[in-house]
């Protein structure tokens, strides 16, 4: 009985203690009534945040206990449980025996991105834009590079919805700051002198990407333009063929269909407030407006020789065919050119935008085979950028071929200066009679539509 009731004792302390460190017992009973050690299971490591280092509550020392046939194995004696501080708003750091530093949600310091130069919207500066490009080529603004007929469009901007024009397709009227700019001020211009006008048409200025559009042979670098005319009958959905004569019946209108002078007050602003390249339009309405902004508007006729061309020299405005419906503009582009001018290795080696292309004139027995082979490209390079089905080349036409590497750049974007009339006072009254403008066609380096 004694017996028994020790057994029981001492059972029960175990159990108490053990319990209390969260481990199981030491010693179990068999089925033949003999004691074997159990596995313990260790006792948990207890990490209390403080501010220094962390503190580390450890069982203490096994005492030995007497077991039944007098033997002894360690027991573990219930320790007081520790004194927990008082919580804290933010964790310390605790060390981080696999990462092998300090871990800590309030010491970590976000990892910022390299900050972006600031940018002024005309600079051109070499270094600044080199540095800009290299960490957000957006920062950059618009980019037109190359030829209007062999060009890339970058960060382009889309054609604005206004209430004084109409856009015929958003997908191709994305163009530079420059170019928009330039439209939608001529265009206001025209409402400021002449309140309550129409909307003008614009058509296609340039894909979002640049490139080849449609039926076109330009428009691939964001700064050229179709824009529609002002009618006598009103605003117009699409553009609409007018049927001039260049030549004015007594009586008669010279065009019925054409406001002329909401028409030449939008030409005129084209020519004197922006930095227009050429203006594209059929020979016979060049020489209706040419008429009317001498005879009407009584322009300076210097003025007019000069913009319209004269005794065999071009102006800026020059014939084009099937361009009876509307006027296609050219702009220059002082930032955005100069600006991918400056940029455009570093695009093509990061893989922004692809190998330039250069116009080739085709000589008499020269093959597609030989300018994949001069210009170190391929045939199908070659057929994917003019769109040719096979491999048969005209001599005397020039054809794109997309070159492998940039080469180096030449001199500076030039922009002339703006063409404007001398003012009224200024204008001799013995003046002699200019020649006609000049109707011939555009010269090379993309003056198609």
């Amino acid at each position: 009985m004694i017996r028994a009731h020790d057994r029981l004792a001492r059972w029960c302390g175990r159990t108490l203690v053990l319990s209390f460190l969260g481990a199981a017992p030491l010693v179990a009973a068999d089925d033949a009534g003999t004691s074997t050690p159990a596995t313990a299971t260790p006792a948990p490591i207890l990490v209390v945040p403080v501010p220094a280092e962390p503190v580390v509550v450890e069982p203490s020392p096994a005492a030995p206990v007497a077991t039944e046939a007098g033997m002894s194995v360690p027991a573990t004696p219930a320790p007081a449980p520790p004194a927990l501080p008082a919580p804290i708003e933010a964790a310390p750091a605790v060390a981080d025996p696999l990462a092998g530093d300090l871990a800590s949600p309030a010491a970590a310091e976000p990892v910022l991105a390299a900050p972006v130069p600031v940018l002024d919207p005309e600079s051109v500066d070499p270094d600044t834009l080199r540095e800009v490009a290299l960490v957000d080529v957006a920062a950059l603004g618009p980019l037109s590079i190359g030829t209007p007929d062999a060009g890339i469009l970058v960060n382009p901007q889309p054609m604005p919805e206004g209430e004084l024009w109409t856009i015929r397709n958003p997908f191709e009227t994305w163009g530079t700051q420059e170019t928009i700019d330039f439209v939608t001020g001529a265009i206001r211009s025209v409402e400021h002198r002449f309140p309550g006008s129409p909307r003008v048409v614009i058509g296609d200025i340039s894909r979002p990407d640049g490139g080849r559009l449609n039926r076109h042979k330009s428009h691939q670098a964001g700064r050229d333009i179709d824009v529609g005319f002002y009618y006598a009958s009103g605003p117009a959905p699409d553009f609409r063929v007018v049927q001039a004569r260049s030549r004015r019946r007594r009586g008669a209108p010279a065009a019925p269909q054409l406001d002329l002078p909401r028409t030449w007050a939008l030409m005129r602003a084209f020519l004197t407030d922006s930095d227009v390249d050429r203006i594209f339009l059929d020979r016979s309405l060049i020489a209706v407006l040419y008429r009317y902004a001498r005879e009407e508007e009584q322009e300076d006729r210097a003025w007019l020789a000069d913009v319209f061309g004269h005794g065999g020299r071009k102006g800026l405005v020059q014939h084009e065919k099937k361009h009876k419906d509307h006027m296609h503009v050219r702009f220059f582009n002082r930032v955005a050119q100069e600006r991918g001018r400056i940029v455009y290795p570093l695009l093509v080696e990061a893989g922004v935008v692809g190998p330039p292309l250069v116009r080739h004139r085709v000589r008499r027995g020269e093959t597609i085979g030989l300018l994949a082979e001069e210009y170190g490209t391929s045939v199908a390079a070659i057929r994917a950028a003019n769109r040719l089905r096979g491999n048969r080349l005209r001599a005397g036409r020039s054809y794109l071929v997309p070159v492998r590497h940039v080469r180096d750049e030449s001199e500076p974007i030039v922009v002339p200066p703006r063409r404007r009339p001398p003012p009224p006072t200024t204008q001799a009254a013995s003046e002699p009679e200019p020649a006609p403008p000049v109707a011939a066609g555009a010269a090379g380096g993309g003056g198609r539509d």
